[in-house]
């Protein structure tokens, strides 16, 4: 592996570049999300939708965001009507099993073999191979929304599936918990060599892109939880099997070199990190949304703190107190004010981690 990682200085310095960003906002990122918490679950919901549709359109599904927000939203039926609805439920199930369980989930062919399972579970026609290596041939195919097919590269032969695994898996594992290589790399390594094997019979796209949220939130990188990397991929699609083609050209051979692959996978995560900033944004906005009333009891409070429900009522004479305390409640429910005290005795101050 560390051959195909050896790479010219002006790439490096690219490496280098877009790992420091990525690092650099994982720390910022844990400080939001130990502040804000009240806006990840909305961000996490978003961010399942959109990977769960952006990975499944990228092997063929034809179902839009919407589509998929409203089944996975009716998930408790029992039956499928169509192949599409099964990868949906699929990946909606191994997806969540990931984010609610990676700690226990250890990089291994038993548990890997475990999430095919997952992914498949629904899917007749793949009964007899889930969680189970490739017995036929398969081929890394681009399937496009028009129906057509196109053969990206060929795939690993079956009889050497098995150890090729355990070859990546191994050194992944040593690469990330012996700081051999720096996590991010070692993971979009993992990620282009499974994709290179092809293991299974069908699902090897969707399971790379769950596989690789999974080693994500291994590696602490819990922002991918919120951010959806699939959706991103999908936009890049064409860029995405290219990256892939340019090693895998040279497969085999001392030329086989991933730079491009690595690259392309880290700006992945970039522009992922900023489509996160801009939801984070937007919610936090709506979430935080005042009309001018509130906006001028909060400016009220704010110049005068602490204060009374009877003072903010004698200030703003114009709105009746019923109105007043009601929008007294919006602004402690919204994590904008405190309220201190019981009774008659309660004030109210501004809440400064929120302003």
């Amino acid at each position: 592996m560390e051959s195909k990682l050896s790479f010219n200085f002006k790439t490096n310095q690219e490496i280098l570049k877009i790992i420091g960003f990525i690092d650099g906002f994982q720390g910022k990122w844990k400080e939001i999300g130990g502040k804000e918490s009240r806006y990840l679950n909305e961000l996490r919901q978003i961010a399942t939708i959109e990977s769960i549709g952006s990975s499944t359109r990228i092997e063929g599904s034809k179902m839009s965001n919407k589509e998929v927000e409203d089944f996975v939203n009716s998930i408790k039926i029992a039956s499928f009507k169509s192949r599409d609805e099964q990868e949906v439920f699929g990946y909606y199930d191994t997806l969540n099993l990931i984010l609610d369980s990676f700690e226990s989930i250890d990089i291994s062919e038993n548990h890997i073999h475990q999430l095919h399972k997952t992914l498949l579970s629904k899917s007749k026609k793949d009964s007899k191979h889930r969680g189970k290596y490739k017995t036929l041939s398969n081929k890394v195919v681009a399937n496009y929304p028009d129906g057509r097919q196109k053969v990206i590269f060929n795939t690993t032969e079956i009889h050497l599936v098995e150890s090729e695994m355990k070859t990546i898996i191994e050194w992944t594992n040593s690469a990330i918990q012996n700081e051999e290589v720096h996590p991010l790399i070692a993971i979009a390594a993992f990620i282009y060599e499974f994709l290179s094997i092809h293991p299974y019979q069908d699902g090897n796209g969707r399971l790379s892109r769950l596989l690789t949220t999974l080693l994500l939130l291994k590696s602490d990188y819990d922002f991918v939880q919120f951010a959806s990397v699939e959706y991103e991929i999908e936009k890049q699609k064409q860029a995405y099997y290219k990256a892939l083609m340019a090693g895998q050209k040279n497969r085999y051979s001392k030329k086989e070199k991933i730079d491009k692959w690595v690259l392309f996978f880290l700006t992945t995560l970039k522009t992922t990190i900023e489509k996160l900033e801009s939801n984070y944004q937007y919610i936090k906005g709506k979430k935080s949304y005042l009309n001018q009333r509130q906006k001028d009891a909060l400016a009220y409070i704010r110049k005068n703190e602490p204060i009374k429900i009877s003072d903010l009522v004698n200030a703003l004479i114009e709105f009746t107190p019923y109105i007043l305390k009601k929008d007294m409640k919006y602004l402690v429910d919204e994590g904008l004010i405190k309220r201190i005290g019981k009774g008659r005795a309660t004030t109210y101050i501004i809440n400064e981690k929120n302003n």
